[in-house]
């Protein structure tokens, strides 16, 4: 063998090694659940002398085994003052990119729950659902998972229905159910943390520092919370199915009197604000929001009308938050589920 080669070999054994300590711990170990999303499907590296945090994708396709490093603009994927500052999301799915965004929920954006309750499908069309309060309705209902939601709400003397807003949720899948909450606050201070997170039953305490998450293994699927602000904020991702943004904010004083809701003194009424990004549903997917998602669909809802209404409370009611039975839900219990 002559120099030359010699050389080049020796070359690429010191490239492998120096390349093997770099890796930490990221979000994600090399041994993947089988329906994890391939955009999140990496490790993570040291980062440069900048700060700029580095990626190495595992995910298969264009981005196979490339390193993604944050712009300087977003140099870290989690930025502890998230209000303030954008975070990196890592994208090793076909785009292979990294992009600068508020990790935060858009109650204009695809996949939104909001306000009194407001949704924007999956077909980009906004529309009100009001169910009626302490009524739990399915959200989404698919074969690997259904989310429900608790509404509360108040009825003003006079009126036809219930003002309603989303205050609980319930994420069921394999045999585990993750439960994410606001707590009933008589009076509202920014400084009082109204989120409450349980798994199968038990509640969970979010960590304020360090990577401030809290993750675990069901069966062989991640699920991550992590807080995207000091308090108040998280986001919930259970791998292969599904990602929410969700804060939690009160009805102002404000807010009240201009739309007349006639909330009582000793309740802020505490609710989630939501998006929601979903991974490999199926073409028959259900649920309020769930069914904006199937191929084709079109809307039933009036356009051009300040309020859009969409029906069917008997369609997606629910016994409790945490029953998947509705007339229309396709998702079944595994044997050996969690009680709750």
């Amino acid at each position: 063998m002559d120099k030359r080669k010699q050389c080049f070999l020796v070359a690429l054994i010191l490239v492998f090694i120096s390349r093997e300590p770099n890796f930490v711990q990221g979000i994600n170990n090399t041994k993947k659940a089988n329906l994890d999303a391939a955009s999140t499907h990496y490790n993570l590296l040291t980062p440069l002398p900048t700060g700029q945090e580095r990626a190495f994708c595992l995910a298969r396709g264009a981005c196979h085994y490339k390193t993604l490093v944050c712009p300087v603009q977003c140099h870290q994927r989690k930025p502890k003052y998230n209000r303030k500052q954008k975070g990196c999301f890592v994208d090793c799915s076909s785009k292979c990119e990294v992009t600068c965004k508020f990790r935060k929920s858009n109650c204009n954006g695809y996949g939104s729950l909001c306000y009194d309750p407001r949704f924007v499908g999956g077909d980009g069309v906004m529309f009100y659902f009001h169910g009626e309060k302490g009524g739990n309705f399915a959200i989404v209902s698919d074969d690997s998972f259904q989310i429900n939601a608790r509404f509360i709400g108040t009825r003003p003397k006079g009126r036809k229905r219930d003002f309603t807003w989303v205050q609980a949720f319930s994420v069921m899948f394999d045999t585990h159910t993750l439960v994410i909450a606001a707590k009933k606050v008589s009076h509202w201070h920014d400084n009082i943390d109204a989120m409450i997170v349980k798994w199968d039953g038990e509640a969970v305490s979010i960590p304020t520092d360090g990577e401030a998450e809290w993750r675990t293994n069901g069966e062989e699927r991640d699920v991550v919370v992590e807080r995207t602000d000091d308090l108040n904020s998280l986001r919930v991702t259970v791998a292969g199915l599904v990602k929410m943004d969700i804060t939690v904010r009160s009805i102002g004083k404000e807010e009240n009197r201009v739309h007349n809701y006639q909330i009582p003194d000793d309740d802020s009424f505490a609710h989630l604000e939501t998006q929601f990004r979903f991974y490999n549903l199926t073409d028959l997917v259900e649920g309020i929001l769930g069914k904006t998602y199937r191929p084709n669909y079109v809307s039933p809802v009036k356009r051009g009308v300040p309020m859009p209404m969409m029906g069917g409370e008997d369609k997606y009611k629910t016994p409790s938050l945490y029953s998947p039975l509705c007339s229309v839900c396709r998702f079944q219990r595994q044997s050996g589920a969690a009680a709750i």
